[in-house]
């Protein structure tokens, strides 16, 4: 494996581009994906069965496999049903304190007008499952157990059919208290969900991490649906210093490359011989793990790599702009740290904080804005699966305090109607 310390004042246009302009490759299958959803949009189950044969390798029976949830959650080893079952108390604890209260307060002179926001739930809401080289039980926790602390009453979850279903995934379906289950995957299970077929039923929202087929169906069918947003690859930056145990560092960089070749892992910091201690910790952790391919592969990636900064200061600009899904702080005052840096998805402070918690069973969420989204918002949450109103009452005071300016501003736009619907009110 090639990977070595670079450093960060060194690196070039290209290198920085590679860093700063990750790409999911939405763009180069985004032609296809569109055919795809067209079909299944006009033929239903017709065209989600075709596609599963042909890209899934599968010939699909049922595509509701409610029930198989059910099945799978009695058939799985106690162990496992256990770690579900904690994982989701977590993230159900976690996601419970994210509900927003109905609010009303009065304005003005002696409260004449009351004003306040109400939130309500979404009514239908799809979650999409990846599959493909391995199962991930978590996300459908991740998905489903928000849009059911939001109060949303029917979750749908999709994932990619399979000769025999990964047990545990369906029985995490099962623990998050999916309503429907559907054995569809890719651009076609995200079109299923946006426009409905004669098995699965359509909803309002579609959210989930998934390759780049799903994210381009994602972005196919927003405006029609609504979405959470559109991610890529997996990624992690750790922040370091001198501080940092260089086996800690690699551990989660390794972690996440395990991910997806295409997955970016980078660590930043301002201590040379950190930097070359991570670089051999890299190259021994990676030859002892189970998928060393695929982490290989992401760890030659342009978009990773071992940097050396100048300064701290030079390494938390970076982070800044760098925008990470993830990102560790591994350093002796984390917290002044953090303080200087505002996008990031998920963030990790301390050596035992790996993020692999996140990922599993500390309670927050981890499908997250990947390739700089952190710059523009946050993870998914209770908020994606809630809609507000505005509420207002004025009392003839209150109307009368601001008639003036409602019409002046309404004569200043040419909408006579708007000025006189006020001035009607207080004519004898």
């Amino acid at each position: 494996m090639n990977i070595e310390v670079r450093e960060l004042a060194d690196l070039g246009t290209d290198a920085r581009r590679a860093f700063f302009e990750r790409d999911a490759g939405v763009e180069e299958v985004r032609s296809d994906v569109r055919d795809i959803v067209e079909r299944v949009r006009r033929e239903g189950d017709a065209a989600v069965r075709e596609f599963s044969s042909e890209f899934d390798g599968v010939q699909v029976g049922n595509i509701d496999v409610t029930d198989a949830a059910e099945r799978a959650y009695d058939e799985i080893d106690d162990d496992v049903r256990e770690a579900i079952e904690a994982a989701a108390a977590n993230v159900r604890e976690f996601h419970e304190k994210q509900v927003p209260e109905d609010w009303r307060e009065e304005f003005g002179d002696a409260g004449s007008r009351e004003l306040g926001r109400r939130y309500r739930p979404l009514d239908r809401v799809g979650v999409y499952a990846p599959g493909g080289t391995a199962a991930y039980p978590s996300s459908v926790l991740m998905g489903v157990i928000p849009a059911k602390v939001a109060g949303v009453e029917h979750v749908a979850v999709t994932t990619p059919p399979a000769d025999q279903m990964n047990p545990v995934t369906l029985a995490a379906m099962h623990v998050a208290g999916a309503d429907a289950v559907y054995s569809v995957g890719g651009a076609q299970g995200i079109a299923a969900l946006a426009y409905g077929t004669e098995t699965v039923k359509a909803v309002q929202k579609v959210v989930g991490p998934g390759n780049k087929w799903v994210t381009a169906a994602k972005a196919e069918v927003r405006g029609d649906v609504d979405i959470d947003f559109l991610a890529g690859p997996s990624e992690v930056l750790v922040v370091a210093d001198e501080t940092a145990e260089a086996r800690f560092v690699a551990a989660d960089l390794v972690a996440q490359a395990e991910h997806d070749p295409n997955a970016s892992v980078v660590a930043v910091t301002d201590d040379a011989d950190l930097a070359e201690e991570v670089v051999a910790e890299v190259e021994r952790q990676a030859s002892e793990r189970e998928r060393t391919e695929t982490i290989e592969a992401a760890l030659e990636g342009d978009a990773s790599g071992v940097l050396l900064a100048r300064s701290m200061s030079e390494a938390v600009l970076f982070a800044e702009e760098y925008a990470a899904e993830h990102l560790t702080i591994q350093a002796d005052d984390d917290e002044a740290l953090l303080d200087r840096i505002d996008s990031a998805g998920s963030v990790f402070l301390g050596p035992y904080t790996p993020v692999a918690a996140g990922d599993y069973a500390s309670g927050t969420n981890h499908v997250l804005p990947t390739g700089g989204g952190a710059k523009r918002q946050g993870g998914l949450s209770v908020d994606h699966f809630v809609r507000s109103t505005t509420v207002q009452r004025l009392d003839r005071e209150g109307l009368s305090e601001l008639s003036e300016t409602i019409t002046t501003l309404a004569e200043a736009e040419g909408l006579d109607a708007h000025a006189q619907s006020v001035r009607e009110r207080f004519e004898e």
